[in-house]
């Protein structure tokens, strides 16, 4: 069976895309508002950026763009009917998107013991609000990679019907967009 996409017909549907633009859309006017609190206070960000440990960062960043070539190469496998192929790197894409989680979840740790949390200062409020509610969309998207790859090993999703994984992929991409949003704006940009 022939699986054609139309221009009309976006990867994921056009719901996920509308998901998608508006959550980008959220992260781009939070982070507006991150450097319009930044103009007025420049030394206490740039005070509280350096708390930040870039190399965590940088590692966080290549765990989850590890996790997107899975999806990518999952998605792939399907499409070519490797189903087998397809759920292993779907597996690899979970193990990465919790490997990222429980980088965070130390790099949360070391910020609640120092004593820098959500109420800190502002640059803080921020730091946890804009990386936590990433933090909530990696840990979503591993529920539905995981639902998905259920999916694939019971057969629903074959070289015919892939579109699911798809939608699923799309969102996981969307999370690597915008921690690649986040990344820089918070852990290098002075």
């Amino acid at each position: 069976m022939t699986h054609k996409k139309e221009l009309a017909d976006p990867p994921g549907g056009i719901i996920v895309g509308i998901l998608v633009l508006l959550e980008i859309l959220t992260f781009t006017v939070a982070i507006g508002a991150f450097y319009y609190k930044k103009m007025h206070a420049p030394e206490l960000f740039a005070e509280s950026q350096r708390v930040l440990n870039p190399l965590i960062g940088t590692l966080n960043t290549m765990v989850l763009l590890t996790a997107g070539f899975f999806m990518a190469s999952s998605v792939k496998s399907l499409r070519k009917g490797k189903t087998r192929t397809s759920t292993h790197w779907l597996y690899g894409a979970i193990i990465f998107g919790l490997l990222f989680l429980a980088i965070k979840s130390f790099e949360y740790a070391e910020k609640i013991h120092a004593g820098h949390t959500l109420g800190h200062n502002t640059f803080f409020t921020f730091y946890w609000l804009l990386t936590g509610f990433h933090f909530i969309h990696v840990l979503v998207g591993i529920v539905i990679l995981t639902v998905l790859s259920f999916g694939i090993r019971k057969g629903s999703y074959h070289a015919g019907n892939y579109d699911d994984l798809e939608a699923g992929g799309v969102f996981w991409h969307m999370c690597d967009l915008i921690w690649l949003l986040l990344f820089p704006v918070l852990y290098l940009i002075h």
